[in-house]
């Protein structure tokens, strides 16, 4: 909305009213309003929920220093959405296409959690939400992104086509010591991103590569719509996973959103993304205000979190933190580096499916069942050993900013 009264003084003339244009500076308010939006609000909307008695009901799993968390608010993820929403709403471009995306992801996986954690508080339901539904609303969201991102007009990826022979110049090559001109087209595409190989690009086509022509497009596109509900489906429920021991899911997702932040300002700078050889994405690099917005959030809820923590995020935080996570890199076409940049939730997440399906292989075999951690999720695991919560955390933290660093470098390493 500031950005939009910011150009109405601008075309007045007022000084200083053109800073707005300038994404940097619309970042740099995003994460600090969204950072103290959700450090002064935080201890209100904590202390309501105290009044109305939302509190964790832990089972006891026999894990050190668990039962002390007995009672300790939960459902304080909306103070990550709220930050979020709001300081979005004030410094972005609120038509465009990249931002309504994530704005309605926000709201709608966040109405998802807060339904499973409202059943569970308020009408003593230990499972919450029946998982299924929670699947639906998950395929759902994946549907409408996928066919937003792939029939939307304003979803376009920019390519260069290098001509020796035109006379019109449009970019001069002389930074790549060239000779020639560049010329730049948009174009639709089920093309994205992918780490390590040399031309750095993955067709969702190409799984079916029998198909040509028209059946070929149709089946490109569908393929690609199943991949954005299969993505978003599983990072959300990484990082409901993860959620479990105090600042643990909300440091590891902070680390990641700043990465995210990178990729999409590169993503959206022509220079750059020609330079690093990655898709320029038109208008993506509003983008950054929305992550910017999300890091801010993510910091001040931290500030509640650490341990010991004074309020939990629920499902209505966890879940949608996954959902942003994941929507956002399918956007920026960098959802192949997720299993590397959310190597913790990827882990985490591995961890229990290799747990239940070995117990049930070694029950059905030997007629006991036998584990191959402790307990699961993993961090469950190392709490089983004694190691004391801070320092899993910490030491999460730090493997998750190592992640980061080298999904940013692959970038360079083909």
């Amino acid at each position: 909305m500031l950005y939009y009264l910011f150009e109405y003084l601008r075309e007045l003339g007022v000084p200083g009213a053109g800073v707005f244009q300038y994404i940097s500076f619309r970042a740099a308010a995003a994460v600090i309003f969204s950072l103290l939006f959700g450090i002064v609000f935080g201890k209100r909307i904590i202390n309501f929920l105290q009044k109305k008695q939302i509190g964790e009901d832990i089972r006891d799993l026999g894990l050190a220093e668990q039962m002390q968390k007995k009672g300790t608010p939960t459902m304080g993820g909306i103070i990550i959405i709220l930050s979020i929403i709001i300081s979005t709403l004030l410094f972005a471009k609120l038509n465009n296409v990249y931002i309504i995306l994530m704005l309605i992801t926000t709201v709608w996986l966040g109405f998802i959690g807060f339904l499973d954690d409202y059943l569970k508080i308020k009408k003593h339901n230990k499972d919450g939400l029946n998982g299924k539904f929670k699947i639906i609303g998950q395929v759902i969201l994946g549907i409408i992104v996928g066919v937003t991102l792939y029939f939307s007009p304003d979803v376009v990826i920019r390519e260069r086509n290098f001509d020796t022979n035109q006379t019109q110049i449009s970019e001069i090559a002389d930074s790549q010591n060239c000779t020639g001109s560049y010329t730049y087209s948009d174009l639709k595409s089920t093309r994205t991103n992918i780490p390590f190989l040399k031309d750095n690009q993955f067709n969702y086509s190409r799984i079916l590569w029998f198909l040509q022509g028209e059946t070929g497009y149709i089946a490109g596109w569908i393929i690609f719509v199943i991949a954005v509900i299969f993505i978003v489906t599983a990072v959300s429920n990484g990082s409901n996973l993860t959620d479990g021991l105090d600042g643990l899911n909300i440091g590891t997702a902070a680390i990641i959103g700043v990465s995210l932040g990178i990729l999409a300002y590169i993503s959206g700078n022509r220079i750059a993304a020609d330079y690093l050889n990655v898709f320029y994405i038109p208008n993506s690099g509003e983008l950054v205000i929305f992550m910017a917005a999300f890091i801010g959030a993510a910091i001040s809820f931290l500030w509640f979190n650490c341990f010991p923590a004074q309020v939990f995020m629920g499902d209505i935080g966890s879940l949608t933190i996954g959902g942003i996570i994941a929507v956002f890199a399918i956007i920026i076409k960098k959802e192949l580096l997720l299993p590397i940049i959310c190597g913790v939730y990827f882990v985490e997440s591995l961890s229990v499916i290799l747990q239940t399906q070995y117990f049930k292989y070694t029950k059905k075999k030997y007629g006991t069942g036998k584990r191959i951690f402790k307990m699961a999720p993993l961090h469950h695991h190392y709490q089983k050993l004694n190691m004391p919560e801070s320092k899993i955390v910490v030491r999460f933290w730090i493997i998750s900013l190592l992640l980061v660093v080298i999904s940013i470098i692959t970038l360079k390493i083909r």
